[in-house]
């Protein structure tokens, strides 16, 4: 399916989409295991007040991306794509470590929670470095008529590791008791991550480079959020437009979507999840095939296609879901705007890295990313719930579908990667 590629390449590749994955799973973990270890950290106050303490903790996480994207990646167009690489799972294991080895506070007192928040800036920093060098890294190393099929590797992966965490959870569910893990139990995922982190660091340290990196002029300009909007605005300006209207397609149609079928639907929680489950399981699988058919057809008409049909779908899906009573009938109407988001999830860091030069390619990628991210995609939910609590649900779906717009404007706006791309090695 995909054109020849050398061992040393899909040896690359796999280093970078390995990486991609344990990020996400230990940075998806802490969500799904907050509810076992609050009362670790916060013994104090009600169930509500711990949560609350632990999603503050996360939300800190969260907020280090932007700086993390920034660090790593002037650190990453300075030093190497795989240099960065290496450091950001490292980061990554530090995190899922210190988190797996924490005292709790019957033990540390006050120090366990500030424990807590040095092992999830850790890993903010990790994952906020992690997508700019690996989608540069990926799309450098892919062969030119192949990047978009083999940069869709990076959702795969994303996705994959949310899979997994969430797996992890449920068999310890089945096999520890509710007591055990709430004790010690909550640790044991934490330490797996830890485990395959230092595993995926040791094969990113023995990457080859990337010939575009290794083939620049020693007196190259320097890589500089300076000079990142210096040289280059409009390309910042459109990557942070297209990641508004992604990103939150994304957080809206995934994450909330799960809670969406609860608090709205009215599913239990073992339906929604399950159903969630198997739809994020085909979203996964679609995207190499997405990526063939950029690669066949060109990037932006997948990107239209997304934005349009956004746009299209997502008032009447979210207001069919609403009052769907049938799990495989909310699996069926899911699917339609997953099945477009996957047209830009599949090629979304892609299209990126083909607007940069390669001096600065990756916090090119990675810095206004983050910021869209974090403005539109981590807000999501409060956005939503929000309009829930004003009575107004409905609102967030037609936000959700202006911000799809914004997109639109920027897809309208950019040059045809595929013919014009700035990766000039191959």
């Amino acid at each position: 399916m995909a054109a020849n590629i050398s061992a040393t390449r899909l040896k690359a590749i796999i280093g970078g989409s390995a990486g991609n994955f344990v990020e996400w799973y230990d940075w998806f973990a802490y969500s799904v295991l907050s509810i076992y270890f609050a009362p670790v950290f916060f013994p104090e106050g009600d169930k509500t007040a711990q949560l609350l303490n632990t999603a503050a903790i996360f939300a800190v996480g969260f907020l280090m991306r932007p700086i993390g994207a920034w660090i790593m990646g002037v650190y990453a167009d300075r030093h190497g794509r795989k240099s960065g690489l290496a450091v950001s799972v490292g980061l990554m294991c530090a995190g899922s470590l210190l988190i797996a080895a924490s005292p709790g506070y019957a033990s540390a007192g006050v120090a366990a929670p500030i424990i807590l928040v040095i092992a999830r800036m850790l890993q903010g920093l990790s994952v906020g470095g992690e997508y700019g060098a690996s989608a540069t890294y990926l799309s450098e190393m892919a062969t030119r008529e192949r990047r978009g099929f083999w940069s869709s590797f990076q959702y795969v992966t994303l996705i994959a590791g949310q899979l997994t965490a969430l797996a992890t959870v449920l068999i310890l569910q089945l096999i520890l008791t509710e007591a055990q893990l709430e004790s010690w139990g909550w640790r044991i995922p934490f330490v797996i991550g830890a485990v395959l982190a230092l595993g995926v660091y040791v094969l990113r340290s023995r990457l080859a480079e990337t010939g575009s990196f290794s083939a620049q002029a020693a007196d190259r300009p320097v890589s500089s959020a300076g000079n990142l909007w210096r040289d280059h605005p409009r390309e910042f300006i459109l990557v942070a437009m297209i990641t508004a209207g992604g990103s939150l397609a994304f957080y809206a149609f995934t994450t909330y979507m799960q809670k969406f079928l609860i608090t709205t639907s009215g599913f239990d929680k073992q339906t929604a999840t399950a159903v969630m489950t198997a739809a994020l399981v085909l979203f996964m699988a679609m995207q190499p095939f997405w990526g063939l058919a950029a690669d066949r057809f060109g990037r932006k008409p997948m990107l239209i296609l997304f934005a349009v049909g956004g746009m299209i779908v997502s008032v009447p899906v979210f207001t069919a879901i609403a009052s769907v009573k049938s799990p495989y009938a909310a699996f069926g109407l899911i699917m339609i705007p997953l099945t477009l988001l996957g047209a830009y999830t599949s090629i979304s860091a892609l299209i990126k890295a083909e607007l940069f030069p390669v001096h600065i390619r990756t916090l090119g990628v990675a810095l206004p990313y983050a910021l869209g991210n974090a403005l539109f995609g981590g807000t999501a939910e409060f956005v939503a719930g929000w309009f829930k609590r004003v009575g107004v649900e409905a609102g967030f779906y037609w936000y959700v579908t202006v911000i799809i717009g914004v997109a639109l404007v920027a897809f309208l706006m950019l040059p045809e990667t595929q013919k014009n791309s700035l990766i000039l090695e191959d």
